[in-house]
């Protein structure tokens, strides 16, 4: 059977590479889960802000006296 050894060497390179994408599926996974993250600190904060902006805008008093001067 001289097929053997050439199965053996296919089925071992099966294996490495296998291993390899299971590796690479991981790094993945874990490059997902830390944007999502990200993503959900990120929002969380713009909503602080646009609390804020809001609040901000509330107490800003309003009426001619605060319109924004003409452009020359």
């Amino acid at each position: 059977m001289t097929d053997t050894p050439n199965l053996e060497e296919r089925i071992t390179n099966l294996e490495m590479h296998l291993a390899h994408q299971s590796e690479t599926i991981e790094t993945l996974n874990q490059t997902v889960t830390a944007q999502w993250d990200e993503i959900e600190r990120l929002t969380l904060t713009l909503r602080k802000l646009n609390g804020q902006i809001e609040q901000l805008e509330d107490t800003l008093p309003s009426g001619p006296d605060h319109q924004p001067p003409p452009h020359y």
